[in-house]
């Protein structure tokens, strides 16, 4: 479902010494909400999928503004909000837009906002059992459920990779700026707490050490750049450290992390070293790394590249392992499952691969998924990943074998980049649209039931899970009958 978004629900600020003022807000909320529900029931109640089912929830319009459950309808300037507090002294406004001036001044630079919180609703105090019409009254009881992810993240410039801390709730932000934004989240709110004025170019990558002590940066100027989190102050830097832009980098260890760039180069660097050169630099491929990935043991490290090659290199000795069969497509993430041993990759085609471990020569098994390209693919659990994609759409997927479980979220644009919280509850995810967006995925914990085997639904591809922003008509309307 989508757009529901009444304004008079986002109006804090009406006056409770007027019980006729009440009566009359309420009143209109009811028309408004029967002006939203009835297009809602005309286009898609009625309306049946090709095997005589009804599609899912989803009101589409050109709006960017969805309907969450989840979601926080907050003050907008320009609304009718505005008229409902015309009855407030000149006094109070001005204080408030004072308090609002210096929360955000209090937060540094380089976003829209500095702190997006999440207000009190009014509709928190609306009693839906007053409405007659079912389905209005399960409207406003999807609406009223509690947040389980942050609010949504809008920054002025492209997000091109994002981190979360390994022990705080802190997700960093890299932007095609040159910047870093350190934002600390909540469920109530997230705050920028911190740029970091790294680079001179756009940042390609963004890691935290594993003791979350430093944060590690690549940018499209070439450099590599070791920042300590706490202070925000340079402590390692490597100019020309690539010839080429570094396209993507992997932390190893606590010592050693590696980068790829868009000439094919894989060099590996150890923090414990003085020196500004690599301790190993291997040129086994002739197009952009994509993707650099390691199991527990750090004995072997798999590389994607642009040009369809899987690579393994040996670590210890610092050559090449083995190299896959070329793919027609270009290799673009991968996933490691079933305790290390299966290896699945994601390619830009839609395709899935999976390898036995250390038979990394060609793969043993493959499946069709979107049919659009994958950008992304996080394991949450031994069996299950989420992908993200060229068409917005996060998907969990079963990869072993593989089908797909249904969407766990929604972009308007294509998804650039993910993370999964340390915890594993939340997974960030942004888009080309500059939108930031959390997804609570503890769901998972409970999907030990699944029939792996069973045959694949085609109509999981867009069954909505959980966390999507959208409802699926069964589940909505389950408790009307």
């Amino acid at each position: 479902m989508k757009n529901f978004n009444p304004s008079k629900f986002n109006d804090s600020r009406m006056e409770d010494d007027s019980e006729d003022e009440i009566e009359f807000a309420i009143d209109e909320v009811n028309d408004e909400v029967a002006e939203i529900v009835s297009p809602f029931v005309l286009e898609n109640i009625i309306q049946d999928d090709d095997d005589g089912g009804f599609d899912n929830v989803d009101i589409d319009d050109d709006s960017d503004d969805d309907f969450d459950p989840q979601i926080i309808l907050e003050d907008d300037s320009s609304s009718d909000s505005d008229k409902n507090g015309e009855n407030s002294s000149d006094n109070e406004t001005d204080g408030d837009t004072k308090a609002e001036t210096e929360q955000a001044d209090g937060g540094g630079e380089a976003g829209s906002s500095s702190k997006q919180t999440v207000e009190k609703r009014v509709i928190d105090n609306y009693d839906e059992n007053e409405e007659e019409d079912e389905v209005i009254k399960a409207i406003i009881s999807e609406i009223k459920k509690p947040r389980s992810k942050p609010p949504d993240i809008k920054t002025e410039d492209f997000v091109t990779d994002l981190c979360f801390h390994p022990d705080k709730d802190i997700l960093s932000v890299a932007t095609t700026a040159g910047d870093v934004l350190i934002y600390k989240y909540t469920n109530d709110e997230t705050t920028l707490v911190e740029t970091l004025e790294v680079h001179t170019k756009a940042v390609r990558d963004i890691e935290f050490t594993q003791d979350g002590k430093s944060l590690i940066s690549t940018s499209r100027d070439r450099t590599i750049m070791i920042s300590d989190f706490e202070t925000g102050k340079l402590k390692r830097f490597w100019d020309d450290a690539h010839d080429e832009p570094v396209y993507t980098m992997y932390v190893i260890d606590e010592n050693l992390f590696a980068t790829g760039d868009d000439d094919g180069v894989l060099k590996l660097w150890d923090m414990r070293q003085r020196d500004s050169k690599a301790i190993c630099s291997l040129k086994e491929v002739d197009d952009f790394i994509s993707c650099i990935l390691t199991n527990d043991q750090n004995k072997y490290l798999l590389l994607t590249s642009g040009d369809g090659y899987l690579t393994t290199i040996n670590i210890p000795q610092r050559k090449l392992y083995v190299q896959s069969e070329p793919y027609e497509e270009e290799l673009t993430s991968m996933g490691i499952f079933r305790k290390d041993s299966k290896l699945v990759v994601s390619s830009s085609k839609g395709n899935f691969y999976t390898f036995n471990w250390l038979q990394f020569g060609y793969h043993c098994d493959a499946f069709s998924g979107p049919k659009t390209g994958v950008n992304k693919m996080i394991p949450i659990t031994e069996r299950i990943a989420v992908t993200g994609g060229e068409e917005g759409v996060l998907r969990a997927m079963h990869l072993v074998p593989g089908r797909i479980l249904g969407v766990v979220g929604q972009h308007s644009l294509a998804v650039e980049t993910m993370d999964i919280s340390s915890n594993g509850e939340l997974i960030a995810s942004s888009s080309h649209d500059n939108d930031i967006r959390f997804w609570n995925i503890k769901y998972f914990e409970e999907f030990d039931d699944i029939k792996y085997n069973s045959r694949p639904d085609k109509r999981s591809v867009k069954h909505n899970l959980p966390s999507s922003k959208h409802t699926n008509f069964s589940d909505f309307f389950s408790g009307l009958a």
